[in-house]
C-alpha cells in the first residue's frame, strides 16, 4: 500500500518530537514527502549501486541547495517583459558564496553551481586527531571579500557537529557574522544540531532530515572509495 505524504510526514514528526528537541527557528528540515522519503531510503540502502547513489544522492541535494536558496536575502526589483509591462520581482543581493567542507562537501558544488553558475566556492579542510580525534582544520581558501558575503556552507553529513564546530570558527576568524552563514545538510543527528546551534546560536542550517543515525558512508560511497 502506499503511504500518503500525511503520513510520511506524521512519520517524520513523531520521530523527532520522540527525541524532545527544539532547535529554535534557524533549525529548518525539509518539509518532507515521499519523494525525499524515497532519496533517503535509497541513499540508506547498503545494496545501492554507486552510480544510482550519486544520481539520488545529487538529486537531494539539488532539493537542499534549492532551499537553502530560498534562505538568502532579496532585494526588491522591476522589470520590462517582451510585451513593454513592468513586472515587479525579486533579485539576489550582491555578496553570495559557497564554502564546501572537503571532501564529502565537494559533492555539493556541482548542485550548487547548476543554481547559481557564476558563484565563488571556498573550501576547508577539517581532519581529526588519530589520538585525540580532535577536529582541526588544515586548509581554508576563501575569496577575499568573504566576511561581506552571505555564505552557504555545504557538509552533507552531520553526526557529531565538531567539523562544522570547527569550519565556521575559521569561518568567523575571517569576519564572516553566524547571521551570514546557512549550512547545507542532508543528514543530521540531533546530537550534532544540538552541538553547532549551542556554539553558534545565530546560524541557520537546513537539512532534510534530523534521524539518530547518519549515513556515515555518504562520502566514500559518492566519491567511489568504498
Amino acid at each position: 500500500m502506499t503511504r500518503s505524504s500525511d503520513n510520511n510526514m506524521g512519520n517524520v514528526s513523531a520521530e523527532v518530537n520522540q527525541m524532545d528537541v527544539d532547535f529554535g527557528k534557524n533549525f529548518k528540515v525539509l518539509r518532507p514527502n515521499d519523494q525525499i522519503r524515497e532519496l533517503q531510503t535509497i541513499l540508506r540502502d547498503k545494496s545501492t549501486s554507486r552510480s544510482d547513489f550519486k544520481f539520488y544522492a545529487d538529486r537531494l541535494i539539488r532539493l537542499v541547495i534549492e532551499e537553502s536558496l530560498n534562505q538568502l536575502p532579496y532585494s526588491d526589483c522591476s522589470v520590462v517583459t517582451p510585451t513593454g509591462a513592468i513586472y515587479d520581482g525579486l533579485k539576489y543581493r550582491s555578496g553570495n558564496c559557497g564554502v564546501s567542507i572537503v571532501r564529502s562537501g565537494e559533492a555539493m558544488e556541482t548542485g550548487l553551481r547548476e543554481c547559481c553558475r557564476s558563484i565563488r566556492i571556498g573550501k576547508i579542510l577539517v581532519e581529526s586527531d588519530p589520538e585525540s580525534h580532535e577536529a582541526k582544520v588544515v586548509y581554508a581558501r576563501f575569496p577575499e571579500d568573504i566576511s561581506k558575503r552571505q555564505v552557504l556552507l555545504m557538509y552533507p553529513i552531520m553526526s557529531t557537529g565538531n567539523t562544522v564546530v570547527q569550519a565556521v570558527n575559521v569561518l568567523k576568524e575571517h569576519g564572516v557574522p553566524e547571521q551570514s552563514i546557512i549550512l547545507s545538510n542532508l543528514f543530521c543527528t540531533p546530537v550534532a544540531a544540538q552541538m553547532v546551534i549551542q556554539h553558534f546560536p545565530d546560524l541557520k542550517i537546513l537539512t532534510s532530515e534530523l534521524h539518530s543515525t547518519a549515513p556515515n558512508h555518504f562520502g566514500q560511497k559518492y566519491f567511489g572509495t568504498d
